[in-house]
């Protein structure tokens, strides 16, 4: 791969740009070099955090971008909900996630009557039995759709890793019998599709620690990917994998 023809590059943030609270040096140094002169953009898949957050936290790594290069889930999610008329649902996910639909949706009612539209799922770091409950009953009712923001099984921690939306939706698939109809989130090109109407595909890479969410995201979306091996994934996985990655770095200071 020939990095001077990359213009668009897109970071998974947490394992890839940062660990918790700890940032990785050479990859933080490349994105300060390069932010003057590429178009460089934040993925994540984590719905327990306002866009907002994300900006702040680069701010503290010397990063400074707008929310406009700040990708999440939460956008395709809100996008939908305004085009498919729901406007009544119920949320499992934090204040965090609550407000945000409430800022972007000012319309939205959140209800668990006879009236909701759809259950929708985050990353719920609140999460309650009563959520439970309450959620898994109305989705006993077929004409209650069923949304998810990503399928990550587990989310970092400086602890190790901690339960995340996807072990969610194995616990509402054991008790209900349903899997979501929508998960928005990566490996899903949805939460990409601003940037793949903008720009080429051969001038678009993805970098990441994850192979089953940023990698799978790549292939889908038809653009290069750059594994780093700072985060999730590690260098003995990749003899098993049917298709390796465009790059295998260790982070891009190398770059």
């Amino acid at each position: 791969m020939d990095i001077s023809t990359k213009n668009c590059f897109v970071f998974d943030l947490d394992g890839t740009v940062y660990l918790g609270d700890r940032p990785i040096p050479g990859t933080i140094d490349f994105i300060r070099r390069n932010l003057p002169r590429r178009e460089i953009f934040f993925l994540t898949n984590n719905t327990s955090k306002n866009l907002d957050d994300y900006v702040r936290k680069l701010a503290g790594f010397g990063i400074q971008v707008g929310l406009e290069r700040i990708l999440s889930p939460l956008l395709p999610l809100a996008d939908h909900l305004r085009e498919h008329g729901i406007r009544r649902l119920y949320p499992v996910g934090n204040a965090s996630f609550q407000a945000y639909l409430r800022e972007r949706l000012p319309e939205v009612v959140f209800t668990a009557g006879d009236d909701c539209q759809a259950v929708v799922l985050a990353y719920d770091t609140e999460l309650t039995y009563r959520k439970l409950a309450e959620s898994c009953l109305l989705l006993q009712r077929p004409d209650v759709r069923f949304l998810s923001t990503h399928p990550d099984m587990v989310c970092p921690s400086a602890q190790g890793p901690l339960p995340d939306t996807g072990s969610f939706v194995r616990l509402y698939e054991g008790a209900t019998g349903r899997l979501p109809e929508v998960v928005f989130g990566k490996p899903n090109t949805l939460v990409l599709s601003p940037l793949l109407k903008r720009f080429r595909r051969e001038e678009m890479v993805m970098v990441g620690d994850r192979l089953t969410t940023d990698k799978v995201l790549a292939e889908n979306a038809g653009i290069d990917f750059i594994l780093v091996l700072s985060g999730e994934a590690r260098r003995e996985d990749l003899p098993a994998l049917a298709r390796q990655p465009t790059l295998v770095l260790d982070d891009l200071g190398t770059l």
